[in-house]
């Protein structure tokens, strides 16, 4: 599994790619949103683990348009807040939410093979799943 780590600074960035790299998956850093987009094209990532606080509405729909990022799950991380903190508006096009101080390897591995998807793997049609309004999941 490729996994591309983004963070709103290098060290951030590097912390995350070394962090996941123990779950025998492969990384790749990016620093910062526009940076992003760019690794994503020569890494193909399966999966982009993000800064919670880079990730908003607009940059999502940014990366949504970007070729290499249009089918690519986004989890978002964070170290300060839990993913019951989150609002509905705030986790729109978010895979999900992973709280790093309380992250053990076992459910990290999960949560990664949960939202990962084979790149040029869409959904079934006509798949459709819809989830409670507040699922709160701390990783």
């Amino acid at each position: 599994m490729r996994l591309l780590c983004v963070g709103r600074h290098q060290y951030l960035s590097e912390h995350l790619c070394r962090l996941f790299g123990t779950l025998d998956v492969q990384c790749e850093c990016a620093t910062g949103v526009s940076a992003a987009p760019l690794a994503a094209a020569h890494f193909e990532p399966h999966l982009v683990v993000a800064d919670a606080d880079l990730l908003n509405p607009s940059v999502l729909e940014e990366w949504s348009r970007a070729d290499a990022l249009q089918e690519v799950p986004v989890l978002a991380v964070s170290l300060t807040r839990r993913p019951e903190e989150y609002t509905s508006a705030e986790l729109s096009g978010i895979a999900g939410v992973i709280y790093l101080p309380n992250l053990k390897a076992g459910e990290a591995v999960a949560l990664l093979q949960g939202a990962f998807r084979p790149r040029g793997v869409d959904a079934p049609t006509g798949a459709h799943a819809t989830a409670p309004h507040r699922v709160p999941v701390t990783y």
